[in-house]
């Protein structure tokens, strides 16, 4: 209408009806509380108020087909970003050579990975409330709404400081043999609390807890400091540090680790292609 000066030509360029612009025009300024267009022969011209009001509505028709032209573009087959969270013990090395392989193979794609390293249970609340595309973590009970698709298996290790000569020097242990020596232990809310628990359930006794971290590299460094024994992911940290893993002979345990999506919500293109690369990586 300001461009036009004219409501049959407005309208005809809205496809809309002349009626149906008057109305909606003169419900807009019942909402403002002012004329915005005056008649001015045939033609109708801007108000003051109008000329007041013009630049902030094209900047805000500016700013809205921007946003519809980006959310095309990251809708793209080729393009677009994609919200991914996974767990501690998988951020040193799984998901940056994952991610790594899938952007060389398909160097014609342009996405932007934004990522979040937390608990499994807290990533786990952030995909259900809509903050990543996916999380890798591990299994979490109780969430049918939740698709849970196993990409590998973690190996779990006891270690203790090379220094500390209480715990048996020879390659491998039972898990009976670790209790009577203070633990450094995952928090609750971590996916490994509850496979470290079970495993000590399997053999009717439970560890002297010292402990509770969060994070699997600050319990490696309390571990080569002699503040304790863990049970914990053989992450390549612990090649670094002054640590002795072993190999648990007792219980037999299992320990997956799991892409995770909402089953019912809408994946973009690219978020799609990368799941697919990562299921067909890890068969």
């Amino acid at each position: 209408m300001a461009k036009e000066e004219h409501y049959t030509r407005a309208a005809q360029i809205l496809s809309i009806t002349q009626p149906s612009l008057s109305h909606a025009i003169a419900q807009l300024e019942q909402e403002l509380g002012t004329r915005l267009f005056e008649k001015k022969g045939r033609n109708v011209v801007l108000t003051r108020y109008g000329k007041i009001f013009l630049p902030y509505v094209e900047e805000s028709l500016k700013v809205l087909e921007e946003g519809v032209q980006r959310t095309k573009e990251l809708n793209g087959s080729k393009e677009g970003m994609i919200h991914l969270a996974y767990i501690y013990t998988l951020g040193s090395t799984f998901v940056p050579k994952m991610v790594r392989r899938f952007l060389d193979a398909y160097p014609d794609y342009h996405i932007d990975f934004h990522f979040i390293v937390g608990k499994t249970g807290d990533i786990i609340e952030g995909l259900k409330n809509d903050q990543y595309d996916m999380v890798f973590s591990s299994y979490q009970d109780g969430e049918p709404d939740i698709d849970f698709r196993q990409i590998g298996d973690q190996k779990l290790v006891p270690c203790r400081a090379q220094k500390f000569t209480r715990l048996p020097c020879n390659d491998s242990v039972d898990l009976k043999d670790t209790v009577d020596y203070p633990q450094i232990y995952f928090q609750k809310g971590s996916g490994l609390r509850p496979v470290v628990d079970q495993m000590y359930e399997q053999i009717s006794v439970f560890p002297k807890i010292a402990f509770e971290i969060e994070e699997d590299g600050s319990m490696a460094g309390l571990v080569a400091q002699g503040f304790g024994i863990a049970v914990m992911p053989d992450i390549p940290i612990l090649k670094t540090l002054d640590v002795k893993t072993l190999t648990i002979t007792n219980p037999e345990y299992e320990r997956h680790v799991y892409l995770a999506t909402m089953k019912k919500r809408y994946l973009s293109p690219v978020a799609k292609s990368f799941i697919q690369f990562v299921m067909q990586e890890t068969e």
